[in-house]
């Protein structure tokens, strides 16, 4: 068995690369051995995100001195919707990508057999098989960041739904006349929770004349979880006020999933819950007490162990 596999995360704000030791009964700590880490805020659209991503593993290549001969398999986690089979990305939003035969390129280039995942659903896969996820059977896995992506494990297998697309809480609509969001939808969750949502909330608030020390700190850069944590710290009223706005519409969501599908364990992850300790606390206080109490009394909380590679690991090592 060759020595090697890659994992790649491929979301709204970053692509992580990273080679993976071929090693699945290493049940924690698998080991990591060479990373390349560029931003895709800018790169959007199927030709400026695939040209990101080249050049990215292209550099792990370089760095590593691994050659392609010895990697087992590539493993690409999306955020988006995708199709499987095929290896096609056919809607990321948050990259504006669609059709993109993300499988074809990849094989072609490296020759290298390739698997595409949901982003959301390779990193459920990573903490069920390594992380937060282990010793449990029925787990909902929800990451929030760029977006808000959820996965569903029943019996410790991936749910896919019939289509291929189960686990879209962050497009379960919680307003029916409400924000647009960027699935082309109206009223979803993810208009309201994500780090995005924060994001424009703040900066519609500035707009208005509403002062908030976030302007200093991002300096007319987009702002970030860094920046919103340090707000936070800073008891700015801003920040202050849509942070929590968006934790009571997260913690709604989150209640609503667990009434209907009563897990065992709800695992939490992305950039704002490992970022901002707070944000995690707050949310799991409130789902708790919106949740229908025999649901909520029998659902553990946990953080995503794996934290930024979580997708990584479970695209590299998750067997199709």
């Amino acid at each position: 068995m060759k020595k090697y596999n890659i994992g790649i995360d491929l979301g709204g704000t970053k692509v992580l690369c990273a080679i993976v030791e071929n090693n699945k009964k290493a049940a924690s700590n698998p080991k990591i051995l060479f990373e390349v880490k560029k931003k895709t805020k800018k790169e959007k659209g199927n030709k400026k995100v695939t040209a990101k991503l080249l050049e990215a593993l292209d550099e792990l290549f370089e760095i590593s001195k691994i050659k392609k001969e010895e990697i087992n398999s590539i493993g690409i986690a999306i955020a988006g919707q995708i199709d499987r089979k095929k290896g096609v990305v056919i809607n990321a939003c948050n990259l504006d990508c669609k059709n993109l035969e993300i499988k074809k390129i990849l094989t072609e280039k490296y020759s290298i057999k390739t698997k595409v995942y949901n982003d959301v659903e390779a990193a459920a896969s990573g903490e069920l098989l390594f992380g937060a996820g282990q010793n449990h059977k029925n787990i909902l896995c929800i990451f929030i960041g760029t977006g808000i992506g959820s996965s569903i494990i029943i019996d410790k297998k991936i749910y896919n739904g019939a289509s291929g697309s189960a686990g879209e809480l962050g497009h379960v609509i919680v307003d029916l006349n409400g924000r647009s969001c960027s699935c082309g939808g109206v009223g979803c969750l993810e208009a309201y929770a994500s780090r995005s949502a924060i994001e424009a909330r703040i900066q519609g608030a500035i707009k208005k004349g509403r002062k908030s020390i976030i302007t200093e700190l991002t300096e007319g850069q987009n702002i970030s979880t860094k920046h919103i944590k340090q707000a936070l710290d800073a008891h700015d009223d801003v920040v202050t006020q849509y942070v929590n706005e968006a934790i009571e519409y997260l913690s709604g969501g989150i209640a609503s999933a667990i009434n209907f599908f009563n897990p065992e364990l709800v695992i939490l992850g992305g950039g704002l819950i490992q970022g901002i300790d707070e944000i995690y606390k707050k949310t799991v206080k409130l789902t708790k007490a919106k949740a229908l109490k025999v649901a909520s009394e029998n659902t553990e909380f946990k953080k995503a162990e794996l934290a930024d590679y979580s997708g990584v690991i479970g695209a590299a090592l998750t067997e199709e």
